[in-house]
């Protein structure tokens, strides 16, 4: 299965720190749109922590694959709210 990263700027897809971050940014402004700031930051936090010390390069790739589909995943809803297109295909 291919790598969703590919869909990320490549600085951000092969930096965990970098997907970190995103992800963090990402959290706090979700939070900030439905008032659960610290409870969406503390989920990311808590899910990088909980794999910091990961060294199966197949996890972490799992791991970062995942990251990444949340942040696509977050980038498509706010495309199409702004755009009142649908992006996905519903089931």
């Amino acid at each position: 299965m291919p790598s969703l990263q590919s869909a990320l700027p490549p600085e951000l897809a092969n930096n965990a720190i970098r997907l970190y971050r995103e992800c963090l940014r990402r959290a706090k402004y979700i939070g900030s749109k439905q008032h659960n700031t610290q409870l969406l930051v503390g989920m990311v936090r808590q899910q990088f922590k909980k794999h910091m010390h990961e060294t199966d390069p197949d996890k972490i790739q799992k791991l970062k694959d995942d990251a990444a589909r949340g942040l696509i995943n977050h980038m498509l809803h706010e495309s199409e709210k702004m755009t009142g297109r649908k992006f996905s295909q519903g089931s």
